[in-house]
């Protein structure tokens, strides 16, 4: 790729969220655009070995659809037909159900699938592939870039490889060009580690995920095709480190003592991954010539297990506003037009942020007081199927103002 190329859109980073905008802009713009995804790994698919697994929302797969990728990964997709809520500390012997409700949106549509990061990353991949007007570019990082009134230049290690109209940051929590385009973050740390390992159970989940609300964090049981659930397990930072270093045999007793009882005798199934949380959001989405989206801009407490879902929502947010502009023959790259994008996305991010950090706070200590609070909210909720509906319906990514794309529409 030589330093005087022309592109139309450069995405940094080819993830899901980078990999996905990739392809509803080429779908949408026509085979004359030029769409190039650069990240600093090479872009391959996840191996066998990722530990990871996604709650799609009912908006996230309508999407998916509408690129064409869920046939490729429908199989995979373990919708979430039901929902158990408890609160309980780690020596309860028992641990009552507080709410439980059907997880499935008017029509009869599951609110959620819980995917395997690598089955998605790798059918995303795929289809950007097989669009000829989108380029991969994997073992590039974009360092810096240079925005003008006529376009963007892009470095990479400190050489330009390219000119575009616009850049988007899809390049993670860390984000580079977020930081060379000097956009500040709300951030802090929370002590604690988010712990994930797929296990193989003995009896069948019927779709339902269980999250049991632990006094170090959440422990989530995400239902997986067969009779395998992914834990996602938030634990005390010291203590998880504890946990981390001990061998399977010790490992899985953990998990053991945590586990609902109702799916019998459990093995690993993979390996374990772990990662520190914390919660960030920028202090702006846009600058002129360039668009933030997924981790790049916001980073939510995985509690509610949105992460991935409000990085899709930007993408269908962006991938519309970009489309309407390239219509009507302005320039999609201009800081006046990535505005409407900001406006649309800011305060779903900023309120999701807020919320997850609240729930964590409420839900991840042993306060009596704060305990008997929670349990009284979680029985009214229980007794109000309406408001579990919303609920149910919020979790889908339907509410509110929807982009097309979530809507399973083109754009």
């Amino acid at each position: 790729m030589s330093s005087t190329e022309r592109h139309d859109v450069v995405i940094a980073g080819g993830g899901t969220a980078g990999l996905a905008l990739a392809s509803a802009l080429a779908d949408a713009l026509g085979d004359d655009v030029r769409i190039t995804v650069a990240d600093r790994a090479a872009l391959t698919a996840a191996g066998p070995g990722d530990a990871r697994a996604f709650a799609l929302s009912a908006g996230s797969k309508r999407m998916l659809a509408a690129l064409g990728v869920w046939p490729q990964i429908a199989e995979h997709a373990q919708p979430v037909t039901s929902i158990d809520i408890t609160d309980s500390s780690l020596e309860d012997a028992f641990r009552p159900v507080l709410v439980s409700y059907d997880n499935r949106v008017e029509g009869g549509e599951p609110a959620t699938y819980i995917v395997e990061h690598a089955r998605l990353h790798a059918a995303l991949l795929a289809a950007a592939a097989r669009r000829t007007s989108i380029a991969l570019l994997g073992g590039a990082a974009a360092e810096s870039f240079a925005a003008d009134e006529h376009g963007v230049a892009v470095s990479f290690a400190g050489r330009v490889l390219l000119r575009a109209r616009l850049l988007v940051a899809a390049d993670g929590g860390k984000s580079r060009l977020r930081e060379a385009a000097g956009i500040k973050l709300v951030r802090w740390s929370y002590p604690q580690t988010g712990i994930v390992a797929i296990v193989r159970h003995e009896e069948p989940h019927g779709g339902r995920a269980v999250q049991h609300f632990l006094p170090a964090g959440p422990f989530a049981i995400l239902p997986l095709t067969g009779n395998r659930s992914c834990i996602t397990w938030t634990e005390e930072a010291s203590r998880a480190r504890a946990i981390l270093a001990l061998d399977d045999a010790g490992f899985l007793a953990e998990i053991e003592a945590r586990f609902d009882y109702r799916l019998g005798a459990v093995e690993l199934a993979g390996p374990r991954a772990s990662w520190p949380l914390d919660m960030h959001l920028a202090r702006a989405m846009v600058a002129n010539r360039l668009a933030l989206v997924g981790d790049a801009a916001h980073g939510v407490h995985p509690i509610a297990g949105q992460g991935l879902n409000l990085g899709l929502r930007d993408v269908a947010a962006l991938c519309e506003v970009v489309v309407d502009a390239a219509r009507l023959g302005l320039d999609f790259g201009s800081l006046a037009i990535l505005e409407r994008y900001e406006r649309w996305r800011r305060l779903d991010s900023a309120l999701s942020a807020a919320t997850f950090d609240a729930l964590n706070r409420l839900f991840s200590n042993d306060s009596t007081v704060l305990r008997t609070a929670r349990d009284f909210g979680l029985g009214l909720v229980e007794r109000m199927p309406a408001l579990k509906q919303l609920l149910v319906a919020e979790a889908a990514g339907l509410t509110g103002e929807v982009p097309k794309l979530l809507r399973g529409e083109r754009v």
